[in-house]
Order: C-alpha cells, then structure tokens, then sequence
C-alpha cells in the first residue's frame, strides 16, 4: 500500500496551499503540499523532506491532523495530514517551487471551489473542523 503525506500550515485565518505543474495525473491542479513516503521513512522525516524538495524550506513538523484512504490507478492509498510550521509565509521571501506553478494562502472554505486533488478533497473535512478549532 502506498503512503502519502499532506502538509497543513493553518495562519492568521488562511490555508498554504500550492498549483501542481501541468503534469501528471494531478497537473495543473491545488493541493495540500506534500507527497509520497518513502521506504524506511517516518513521518517527520518525510514532511521534512518534501518541503525541502517541493519550497526550499525546513519547516517544523506538529501534530497528525488526521488520516484518510484512497485509490490511485485502482491501488489502495493512505493519507496523513500533518500540521506544519513554515520559517515564513513566503509573501515577502518567496519559496523556491519545483513541484508548483504558485502557492497561495486561502480561507478553507474556499477549497471546494478550487480544482482541488480528489485524494486531499478526502480530508477536506476533518481538515476543515481542524482549521475552525485553531481559530477558536
């Protein structure tokens, strides 16, 4: 079974998201960053590795958020979201982008709206009461 990774930085009222490139399955398409666990990696590690990748940042990795399942080319997949601490909002610094064409900071109800990944839709839910809980 695959493991995947989502990536939730939650500031000021607003969600980072990010455009993936026009490629692939998911091209062109918003997500939650994240992506694929490799073998032998803990969660943490991977957080700390695709954001390294994907922004040029080392960000602090917080609590588990929640987890999801779904298929990807008829294969079961899983799905952590993880809460994340960039170093900054990448507004006045931008982040370095390998994976995306732009990146945003939207309201979460806005998401719905959005041509958002099917597997991040997933967990659009528990993601959402989760940002409403920390604005409390």
């Amino acid at each position: 079974m695959s493991r995947s990774i989502a990536c939730i930085d939650y500031r000021d009222g607003k969600i980072f998201i990010a455009k993936r490139q026009l490629v692939g399955d998911m091209g062109g398409r918003w997500e939650f960053p994240g992506g694929k666990i490799e073998e032998g990696e803990d969660l943490e590690t991977a957080v700390v590795r695709e954001m390294q990748e994907e922004f040029g940042v080392t960000v602090k990795v917080g609590r588990k958020i929640t987890s999801g399942s779904f298929e990807h080319k008829n294969k079961p997949c899983t799905l952590d979201v993880l809460e994340v601490h960039f170093p900054h909002d990448g507004i006045t610094e931008p982040f370095i982008l390998t994976e995306h064409t732009e990146y945003k900071w939207a309201d979460i109800k806005e998401i719905p709206s959005l041509n958002f990944v099917d597997s991040d839709l997933s967990v659009y839910d528990a993601v959402k009461k989760w940002c409403e809980n920390e604005s409390k």
